[in-house]
């Protein structure tokens, strides 16, 4: 792992984000990119207030973000206690998907890491609208940190596959490296919403992880989303992985078709593949 993306608002939901990177990756060389953008169109009318007289607003508003995104490299820093860990602060006046695109081009970027915003609100909404977007519109692995979650340590990882999965090495070559760097085992879930189950995905699959300790499961007759929370909250699991396909897949397992559904994605964090 080489170049980390690590997107922040300056909150304190995604300075846990990138705590919980800094751990993850605690033995590890890696340049983190720590990001904050800001839309010319948000400007809002306190941004004029506190510009200073002779200053446009996106000086001053471009003076206050460089100032955060320093004392976010300075705790970072000093947070970190591997000094081959690399910090690099950008800012970028542009809507966040763009910003990301260009920044994973440029940077050649191998894993985005950013926090959610818990549930909030009557629609229980787990997911801040900027991850969505990212998970919607970004074709780059995306580590999705639960608020306030700790790391400490990944010992069982959920790999949640569905028939519709296309299977290739290539896609979970980033997902191998990551439990192979914990040194932890995969609990490989094959989800089928029918009474059928891909026995060639299986046996595939079998030969792929062949040199990591794998615990295969099967469930029939049930939806994606509920699938995942029966089986989290029956054998504890530190991280989750799936992929995202298709738009109506994610939203499904985003949103779940009732909230009883969705709970599970608040309680580890969530790696998000891409076919």
């Amino acid at each position: 792992m080489k170049n980390i993306l690590l997107p922040t608002d300056f909150s304190e939901n995604s300075k846990n984000a990138i705590k919980y990177a800094l751990d993850f990756f605690k033995d590890e060389t890696c340049t983190f990119h720590i990001l904050n953008t800001h839309k010319p169109s948000g400007y809002i009318t306190a941004d004029v207030l506190h510009s200073k007289p002779g200053s446009s607003v996106y000086e001053s508003v471009l003076r206050d973000n460089k100032e955060q995104l320093a004392t976010m490299v300075t705790f970072c820093e000093s947070y970190s206690k591997n000094e081959n860990h690399t910090f690099i602060p950008k800012i970028d006046f542009d809507d966040i998907v763009s910003a990301v695109k260009q920044i994973i081009n440029k940077e050649n970027i191998d894993l985005i890491i950013m926090g959610t915003k818990g549930a909030t609100g009557a629609a229980n909404i787990i997911f801040g609208s900027n991850t969505i977007k990212i998970i919607r519109n970004v074709q780059c692995a995306l580590l999705v940190v639960p608020q306030d979650f700790k790391f400490e340590g990944v010992n069982n990882v959920l790999l949640s596959l569905h028939q519709q999965n296309d299977i290739t090495k290539k896609s979970f070559q980033l997902f191998l490296n990551l439990v192979q760097l914990q040194q932890a085992s995969i609990k490989l879930l094959n989800i089928s919403e029918n009474n059928t189950v891909d026995t060639l995905q299986q046996s595939y699959l079998t030969s792929i992880f062949k040199e990591v300790k794998v615990a295969q499961y099967t469930l029939k007759n049930i939806s994606v989303p509920l699938a995942v929370s029966a089986f989290t909250q029956l054998i504890p699991v530190e991280l989750h992985a799936t992929i995202a396909r298709h738009k109506s897949f994610i939203d499904r397992l985003v949103y779940g078709s009732n909230t009883s559904e969705i709970n599970h994605n608040s309680r580890v964090p969530l790696l998000v593949l891409h076919e």
